[in-house]
């Protein structure tokens, strides 16, 4: 297999599972479909150039397309059955350029758990207004805030799938990966509930009610990641429903 000048792909390659067509999408070299050669069934066409090299992409650019790839296979595949080779493909690069940015399967899986919690942390914060945003009625405050964490996990259910099920499923370091998104969630919830809400709830209260918040929206968010047609409003409107009464009930005073 003759990898590009930069190590980043492959030549000719046939279409993968996800119809890429190797690094560079061609049938010949670099995506041409006549080589420029002198041996048996090659043309000699004077005065005709080798085909440029391909650019060489920043790193950061280039572990994005991995990290894309790999969130795609992993999600699909699920983190045993997904392959290096088959990360690499979709990236359009070369296994050992995978394993050169990020060292191991292992590492790789780690790396996509961070970027893809800290992007659903990014999206609950910035719909409900950052966390600084105080006043907001806790309808309001609570429909922002589910209203963009069902539409990132509706929109991303791939990584919606590696943060809920895989992570929690594979043992350390996932685990606590999965874990560390959770008690970010839970601490957003209850930081929003404590500041907006003008009920009796006690700091002990919010704080279990968001962690029965964040529970049954997880739960939601697979619900409407396997159910058609579901939308990110309707697991919205169904899990602020359930809450209301729990916001507006007497406290119930321990004796």
């Amino acid at each position: 297999m003759n990898q590009a000048s930069d190590g980043t792909g492959t030549r000719g390659r046939p279409a993968g599972p996800y119809g890429v067509a190797g690094a560079y999408g061609g049938t010949g070299s670099y995506g041409g479909t006549a080589r420029h050669g002198t041996g048996p069934g090659h043309s000699t066409r004077t005065g005709t150039a080798p085909p440029p090299a391909p650019k060489r992409l920043p790193r950061a650019v280039r572990e994005r397309q991995i990290l894309d790839a790999a969130v795609r296979v992993f999600g699909r595949r699920g983190y045993r059955a997904a392959s290096m080779e088959e990360i690499a493909e979709l990236a359009g690069v070369s296994k050992p350029l995978v394993y050169l940015y990020l060292h191991s399967k292992e590492d790789l899986f780690t790396a996509c758990l961070r970027r893809e919690a800290a992007a659903l942390m990014a999206a609950v914060r910035a719909g409900a207004g950052g966390p600084g945003k105080g006043g907001v009625p806790v309808d309001e405050g609570l429909w922002a805030a589910l209203m963009a964490f069902f539409t990132h996990t509706t929109g991303n259910p791939d990584g919606w799938a590696l943060l809920h099920r895989q992570a929690r499923t594979h043992g350390e370091p996932f685990a606590a990966e999965a874990a560390t998104l959770r008690t970010e969630l839970t601490d957003h919830v209850t930081s929003l509930i404590t500041r907006a809400s003008t009920g009796p709830l006690t700091p002990r209260e919010a704080t279990a009610l968001s962690h029965a918040l964040v529970g049954a929206a997880e739960s939601l968010a697979d619900w409407a990641n396997s159910t058609p047609a579901a939308t990110p409003e309707e697991a919205a409107r169904t899990l602020l429903h359930l809450t209301r009464p729990a916001l507006s009930s007497p406290r119930t005073r321990r004796r």
